[in-house]
């Protein structure tokens, strides 16, 4: 295991790789995903900011989640590329995912508490759907898991 200096200001894609635990492979996805960014040396090896890290760190856990690459692409896109972000500027992009965040434990809840009885989706195969479902109404309001959705 090559250690990486504390104060490396760059780090080769190997020493990403190896600090963050996400195979090179992955990284250069991420790359293509413009989700972090290298710059090129004279050899046309990848060299990365050490803030990297903290952009990965959050990939990884907002992966973990659930949450889309493109909304995280659309939340690190707010973050600066020039210099390493500040606590100001995490706190401003933490904002702007936080009703998405409160919008998915509300539907993990939902989906928690609500399958065993009834998917939503209307198709009457659960007993207690035709409990939850008279006469297949929920038909009308379109296809899909329709109480989920109103509720």
């Amino acid at each position: 295991m090559n250690q990486v200096p504390w104060d490396a200001k760059e780090l080769s894609v190997g020493q990403v790789s190896e600090r963050s635990g996400v195979a090179i492979s992955a990284l250069h996805f991420y790359e293509r995903q413009n989700l972090i960014h290298s710059r090129r040396t004279s050899g046309n090896q990848r060299r990365y900011p050490r803030e990297t890290l903290r952009r990965i760190a959050f990939i990884r856990i907002a992966q973990r989640v659930g949450v889309p690459l493109a909304s995280i692409a659309e939340y690190l896109s707010q973050l600066p590329n020039d210099h390493a972000p500040s606590r100001a500027d995490w706190k401003r992009v933490t904002r702007l995912y936080q009703n998405e965040i409160d919008e998915r434990i509300h539907r993990l809840q939902q989906l928690r508490d609500e399958f065993t009885e009834c998917i939503g989706c209307g198709c009457l195969s659960i007993g207690s759907c035709k409990l939850a479902n008279p006469y297949d109404t929920l038909a009308d309001h379109g296809p899909g898991p329709r109480r989920l959705l109103e509720n």
